[in-house]
């Protein structure tokens, strides 16, 4: 059963009934089908893969693309309440959803053709295809113009040779957007299918963190990519960037969520541990803990509602995601942390969420930029000058 709405500035008053319907209705499905099997996927390391068709069933795959590819076609606020409501279950979840929509399908939506959009977004939409987005390397994360993964133009495609490491969906995915460079220097985006001769997928384990995610590394031997794979709108590192402002936007409400459930946790438990004849959620320690936790929380959410109707408004700027994923990550992070101490020796295990999201949230905080890259990219718009190399 869902706790009350966490919502000290009644920002619900600033919400349209479509927007707060949405939010629940996934919020339900997180309650009844997420949190009952997550702490156990969370330590078998297993992802979820049953939830995939009613995820899809749900309409959150790409839910802010248009309808005309099977999409829900949600404003960019609704999505950004998905993403908080998946999060809350667990960064895994969202992570899924994230790649899914805001990375793949948003790859192929706004650098492919209108022949790759029918054929794959009305199935990606649906759950029936699977896809991930493959950029970071082994050696080329914060710097991915160094990328080695390279594209030479043969008679009959492109030639794809190289690997990409971290990517989410990776050994599960039907198809794969590969960022490379061909033979100019060009970073260009191709679409790469399971099963193309040449590619190969391998599982990543022992995590600590994300554990109910598949994350996997991709090797491109010879891999002879049609030409009708080449995504043609791509022209640089431009392009794969744009797709990561996508997934960073959800993850600025992602946080959210991830805090909003620790916070939770920790107030009904406060409320019912009793200690010294009373409930620690009387003494003035544990106050402090619980009216920082929702101050940050508030904040938080006043940021993610302003960013999503900038970006609705078609105002949006890329540094204002970064600002949100740098400050939204980092409070959920400081969240758990500060829940886990109300929990005490409880909050570590899988019986309460807390130290899951705190482990999830590790990644959370470094990938889709890290959170320093973020903090220099805010640093170069406010001086004009540029920290970077």
């Amino acid at each position: 059963m869902s706790l009350p709405e966490v919502d000290f500035f009644r920002l619900d008053t600033l919400l349209s009934d479509e927007e707060k319907m949405i939010r629940q209705t996934v919020r339900s499905f997180v309650d009844e089908r997420v949190r009952p099997l997550i702490g156990k996927c969370f330590e078998e390391s297993r992802f979820p893969a049953e939830l995939i068709p009613e995820l899809a069933e749900l309409g959150v795959f790409g839910a802010n693309l248009p309808e005309k590819y099977g999409c829900a076609g949600v404003s960019n606020v609704a999505y950004g309440l998905i993403t908080q409501e998946l999060e809350a279950g667990d960064s895994g979840v969202r992570s899924f959803a994230s790649v899914q929509g805001a990375l793949s399908m948003y790859s192929i939506y706004q650098f492919g053709s209108e022949e790759q959009r029918l054929r794959w977004l009305p199935k990606m939409a649906a759950g029936k295809a699977i896809g991930c987005f493959g950029l970071t390397e082994a050696n080329s994360g914060s710097d991915p113009g160094s990328m080695h993964t390279t594209a030479r133009k043969v008679a009959n495609g492109w030639l794809l040779n190289g690997s990409k490491a971290w990517i989410t969906n990776g050994s599960i995915a039907d198809v794969a957007t590969i960022w490379a460079k061909t033979d100019d220097g060009t970073i260009r985006g191709f679409l790469v299918e399971k099963g193309t001769p040449g590619f190969t997928a391998t599982e990543m384990h022992h995590k600590l963190s994300l554990r109910a995610s598949i994350t996997a590394e991709l090797f491109f031997q010879d891999c002879l990519i049609p030409e009708e794979n080449l995504l043609p709108e791509t022209k640089g590192l431009k392009s794969p960037l744009m797709c990561l402002t996508q997934a960073r936007y959800g993850i600025v409400w992602g946080g959210i969520g991830a805090a909003r459930d620790c916070y939770q946790t920790a107030l009904e438990y406060a409320k019912q541990r009793v200690q010294f004849d009373r409930p620690i959620a009387s003494f003035q320690l544990t106050q402090e803990k619980l009216a920082r936790m929702i101050t940050e929380i508030t904040k938080a959410q006043l940021l993610a509602l302003q960013l999503g109707r900038l970006k609705d408004a078609g105002l949006m700027d890329p540094v204002h995601v970064s600002m949100g994923k740098m400050n939204n990550v980092e409070m959920a992070l400081e969240c758990a942390r500060t829940a886990r101490t109300i929990l005490g020796a409880n909050g570590i295990t899988t019986d309460y969420s807390i130290m899951r999201h705190m482990c999830n949230l590790e990644s959370v905080f470094t990938y889709e930029g890290t959170h320093e890259v973020h903090m220099l990219s805010i640093g170069r718009q406010v001086t004009g000058l540029s920290a970077f190399a």
